[in-house]
């Protein structure tokens, strides 16, 4: 087709959409377009003689997605508290702005950065309406730096402006025009064109963006690395996902990583946790270029560096987090909110300790909380809760903050901060109106856990660790269709239900909703067993602890190791006595697994010697007497150099205690030093620990 004919063509397919959009919504213009086109499938349509990428976007429902999104308002923030500027309420946060406050603080980055805060021409009505007039009168004519032009002075309208601009028939001619010629644009104009998007807060998921993606694909390797950065900044400040440029961009640098200038590392880290992803090695050589500038790194491309390695779900190594601590820890004061919060997502993710940095944590982070945000004060309290670290000054702020902001948590938000207060077996002072209200915006949230199931069960995990159980909450995710929505998230949570399920038995014995299945138990036991058996090894000192109550008592017939409370994940010592305070032989197993040894290393089985054996085995139906759970305890027991016991081995002590145990514990503190000394100290220590109890 002649070019004349083929620009008439075109023409005239923009001109008859623009008039059909005219007279009515552009919703509706759609439509009937579509409908034509639906009817001309087999006949000749305004799509022919076009390019492929042409055809593309028409394919893509171009108009609609214009039409009907482009006119939209950016999204509404948090309202102000009132009498409260935004920058002094809390709860404020900017998605697009708080995370990119590194870029600010060096000149370097001013190109490889999206700056919106540049202070512009601002253009006027009638210069806009003639812009979009010489639109119409130009058509296909217009030349690939005029568009780019007019994008960008049409960029400089006041905000107020914009939604009448984007919803005009003859800014979407534009737009069309931009897509025919994107292959003729070079990359700085290219560039240009995306800031002009991000100025007209063009939708992210308008369809004409696919094609900008592709084409920015195609070229990357044609660009610098600056040209590169700064392009996938753009994207990200438009919100949008463009996986496919960024591994072009992954590629490119995994070749050229060594040559990085430092904002270039911390651009490309930034860039990294957005996209939410990286390569491990690649990642591996990015944080070896972190330790080698660690003296130059300011604080906050410190908490962007931590920010990053952790949303692309890749640690630092003990040795960068040892660096990291010690520079924050000696400048702590002046490290804002947003990039401590995500140093101790860091320290979450890496279990990296640091008691210098957390003790320094524990004084300056406490007169912050008011000023930082629900959702910064949940993971303070969640680093120091994976950490075991507690500080009741930290803690108590927290939980005083927690009540008066609590509508404005998520989901998530409300789950974790039960979750950290459970975890470390806390109750603040304000106990009753903390929980109160985070129970109480747990049931508001209720639609929102038809999504993320895993929260509720976290929610109600934590809450009985702290000895709550609200039953209709417990008897909804104890049901047959809430399992099912937990197996289709592909998140497992049989085990924190089983744990759920077996507390109610003990704990709410009057209790009649839903209760795990028969077979579902079995399921969940089997996962235990399974993991007991592959991963887990007797420790020393619970070994050595078992061999001498078994010499103290007479075999081991009289000592048993397993779960009690199978649905606590752990395993104690039981010794039973019967009610003259005697040992009585219970472990059958271990006395049948005796004779089998015996057996085989020859020994002569006589009478007297079996008798001795099973001598005084109780049956169920005989023991009327005492049980001791005896519970060798470590340092993962108790919150970090503490005595105070975490949630879960809290729990499950009260509930031996409920079942009629008497529960004696051989304390880490008190147990691992004796390892090392004579058997008869052990044996002294263990029967003062035992005797000393029961006969009191």
């Amino acid at each position: 087709m002649p070019k004349t004919s083929r620009r008439s063509l075109q023409d005239n397919c923009v001109f008859n959409h623009a008039r059909k959009w005219e007279s009515g919504s552009l919703e509706n213009g759609h439509s009937s377009v579509a409908a034509e086109q639906a009817q001309n499938t087999n006949g000749v349509t305004c799509s022919q003689g076009l390019s492929s990428t042409e055809s593309t976007v028409l394919d893509l429902e171009f108009n609609k997605i214009l039409s009907t999104r482009a006119g939209s308002a950016p999204p509404a923030k948090s309202k102000p508290k009132d009498g409260m500027a935004q920058d002094e309420d809390p709860e404020f946060f900017d998605a697009k702005e708080d995370p990119r406050t590194f870029q600010k603080l060096r000149p370097d980055y001013k190109a490889l950065c999206y700056d919106n805060s540049e202070p512009l021409p601002v253009l006027s009505i009638e210069e806009s309406d003639l812009i979009l007039q010489e639109v119409v009168v130009l058509k296909g004519s217009l030349e690939p730096g005029t568009i780019v032009e007019y994008f960008c002075k049409l960029s400089h309208l006041p905000l107020e402006h914009l939604a009448t601009l984007k919803s005009s028939t003859k800014f979407e001619m534009l737009c069309w025009y931009g897509v025919e010629n994107i292959q003729l644009f070079n990359i700085s104009e290219l560039i240009d064109i995306l800031k002009a998007f991000n100025r007209l807060a063009i939708p992210p998921t308008h369809s004409m963006l696919n094609v900008y993606e592709s084409e920015f694909s195609r070229r990357a390797w044609n660009m610098n690395l600056d040209q590169q950065l700064l392009v996938a900044d753009l994207w990200r400040y438009m919100k949008r996902s463009v996986p496919r440029y960024i591994e072009v961009v992954l590629s490119y640098v995994s070749l050229h990583w060594k040559n990085l200038t430092l904002p270039q590392l911390i651009q490309l880290i930034y860039i990294i946790g957005e996209a939410r992803r990286a390569p491990l090695d690649l990642m591996q050589q990015l944080e070896s270029l972190v330790l080698k500038n660690i003296d130059f790194i300011n604080l906050e491309e410190v908490g962007t560096i931590c920010l990053g390695f952790f949303k692309s779900k890749n640690g630092l190594s003990n040795r960068t987090m040892r660096k990291i601590a010690d520079k924050v820890c000696d400048q702590m004061a002046d490290i804002s909110n947003y990039a401590l919060v995500n140093v101790l997502k860091m320290f979450r993710y890496t279990y990296a300790y640091n008691i210098k940095f957390f003790n320094q944590l524990g004084m300056v982070i406490p007169p912050r909380i008011p000023a930082i945000g629900i959702q910064g004060v949940m993971h303070i309290a969640l680093a120091c809760s994976a950490m075991h670290y507690f500080d009741e000054r930290i803690m108590n702020a927290v939980a005083f903050a927690v009540p008066s902001r609590v509508a404005y948590c998520r989901s998530k938000d409300v789950a974790k901060l039960l979750w950290s207060f459970g975890n470390l077996n806390y109750k603040p002072p304000n106990a009753e109106i903390f929980y109160s209200s985070l129970l109480k915006e747990l049931r508001k949230k209720m639609h929102e856990f038809e999504a993320f199931p895993e929260h509720l069960i976290t929610g109600l995990l934590a809450l009985a660790f702290a000895g709550q159980f609200p039953e209709d909450l417990i008897d909804l995710v104890l049901s047959p269709r809430y399992i099912q929505l937990s197996i289709a998230r592909k998140i497992d949570n049989r085990t924190d239900l089983f744990t759920l399920d077996g507390s109610m038995a003990i704990e709410c014995p009057d209790y009649t909703g839903n209760r795990l299945a028969p077979q579902v138990q079995q399921e969940v036991m089997g996962i235990l067993w399974n993991y007991t058996r592959q991963n887990v090894v007797i420790n020393p000192e619970v070994m050595e602890a078992t061999a001498l109550l078994e010499d103290m008592f007479g075999g081991p017939q009289y000592v048993k190791y397993h779960s009690i409370l199978p649905h606590t994940r752990t395993s104690d010592l039981e010794v039973r006595f019967n009610a003259n305070r005697k040992p009585i032989p219970f472990n059958t197993e271990a006395a049948a697994a005796s004779v089998s040894e015996l057996r085989e290393t020859g020994v002569n089985l006589t009478d007297d010697l079996m008798n001795r054996l099973f001598k005084g085995i109780a049956t169920k139906q005989e023991f009327e007497g005492m049980r001791l759970a005896i519970q060798v305890s470590n340092r993962n027991h108790y919150c970090y150099q503490s005595k105070q016991l975490l949630g879960l081995p809290s729990l499950k002590r009260r509930q031996l205690c409920r079942l009629g145990y008497v529960v004696i514990e051989l304390p880490y503190w008190e147990w691992f030093p004796l390892l090392r000394q004579s058997r008869s100290e052990k044996l002294s220590y263990l029967h003062h620990k035992i005797f000393d109890t029961i006969l009191v």
